[in-house]
């Protein structure tokens, strides 16, 4: 059995599945699988310390500004500590926190000013005035964050909502292949974007389609359902790969007509399109200026299914006439199929170099699409320091053997 061959999942990991900076295995223990220690446990890292910090300022700027008044002459004050400390309280504490704070602060500077003796000046009295304002001001300030953060919570539970009903996950099986998709969003806490796929089952084959609509916003969410609707209706009703992308040519230019601004001129979505037919053991694909797909075969190798003629991204039909051309390749059992979008591909690490899928992958096996497309995510994430660019939408459809696994391995 080849080294290459052995899925790469678990603690355990093949000379042939190793990726840039794996240790190298010891030749001397030829082909059986070398234990490779997991990667050190991330620390909570600045964010975490920062975060933590930032939680105990008001409690911090209290006992500054005590000390600071106990150890100083008593006509030196430390007003303006005082009156920090509840406003911070204000958006990271409770209304009752707050509240809290800003009394012990009152309390701090009576006490102080009392035994200094000073707090029958009419200084000290409009200092006390003043903290005391500030106090209550800022608990009116903690009640509208805290509106303006149900609101927020709210806001994100319907863009979930509205990602799951535009982009719902597919089955796990559909028509005898095995199927993973996954959308990461470059912004933390965000749902929804321009990325989209999609996977229908027809009498022609299962169908699948993964785009990238230009721009951001709502405008992109209409554009991505357009597409989405177009493709699931096409999908089941058109003979050919090729009749599908003109229905979404056509679908397209009906939105722009009923858009404004720069995107009725300037809308396109790049999107490649693929046709998987029941039993031939082929891929046939269009490809509309999008990455092209990956394919990883059982043995581990990795190969880009490259369009042999450039076409335009959808929406800009008007721009020239291109017939569509499907082409098509073998795709065997236990081989996978992978699409994505540029995010993935255009992923930066800290020196700005791209990301490379087919260089991270190449040697690596993986059993179910599932397992290819958390590697791959957790892998881009490393490289790129959590620091994503552009939303990234990956799915990934696996043949699987046609009898025993042997089959596909060959052994």
């Amino acid at each position: 059995m080849r080294s290459s061959e052995v899925e790469d999942e678990g603690p355990y990991a093949t000379p042939g599945g190793r990726l840039p900076g794996d240790p190298v295995p010891d030749p001397g223990l030829g082909h059986a699988p070398v234990p490779v220690p997991p990667p050190a446990p991330r620390g909570p890292g600045w964010g975490a310390y920062g975060r933590g910090l930032v939680r105990v300022l008001p409690v911090l700027l209290l006992v500054v500004a005590v000390a600071y008044d106990l150890f100083t002459p008593r006509y030196f004050t430390a007003g303006p500590l005082y009156t920090a400390a509840p406003l911070v309280a204000a958006p990271l504490y409770s209304r009752r926190g707050t509240a809290l704070t800003g009394a012990a602060a009152v309390a701090a500077v009576i006490a102080l000013q009392a035994g200094k003796g000073v707090i029958h000046y009419v200084d000290s009295l409009t200092e006390l005035i003043t903290i005391a304002t500030v106090a209550a001001l800022a608990v009116f300030v903690n009640a509208f964050v805290r509106r303006s953060d149900e609101r927020l919570a709210s806001a994100r539970e319907i863009a979930e909502a509205a990602q799951r009903a535009v982009l719902p996950e597919p089955a796990d099986r559909i028509g005898g292949f095995e199927i993973a998709a996954r959308y990461e969003a470059a912004q933390a806490d965000a749902f929804i974007g321009g990325d989209l796929y999609a996977v229908q089952d027809s009498a022609y084959g299962v169908r699948l389609i993964v785009g990238d609509v230009r721009g951001k916003g709502m405008g992109a969410v209409a554009a991505v359902a357009v597409v989405i609707g177009a493709f699931r209706e096409a999908a089941e009703q058109e003979a050919t790969l090729e009749a599908v992308a003109q229905r979404l040519e056509r679908a397209l230019a009906r939105e722009g007509t009923r858009r404004d601004g720069l995107d009725a001129f300037e809308g396109f979505t790049t999107a490649v399109l693929v046709e998987l037919p029941h039993g031939d053991g082929v891929v046939r694909i269009v490809n509309r200026g999008h990455p092209p797909p990956l394919l990883l075969h059982a043995d581990g190798t990795v190969g880009p299914l490259q369009a042999r003629d450039s076409a335009l991204p959808l929406g800009m039909g008007e721009l020239g006439v291109w017939p569509d051309r499907a082409e098509q390749t073998g795709f065997p059992g236990g081989a996978t199929l992978l699409l994505y979008t540029d995010g993935l591909s255009e992923a930066r690490d800290a020196h700005g170099r791209f990301y490379d899928p087919r260089a991270r992958l190449a040697g690596r096996v993986f059993r179910h699409p599932a397992h290819l497309l958390d590697t791959l995510a957790d892998d881009v994430r490393r490289h790129s320091g959590d620091g994503m660019a552009d939303d990234m939408a990956l799915l990934a459809v696996r043949r699987p053997c046609p009898g025993d696994l042997d089959q596909c391995h060959g052994w």
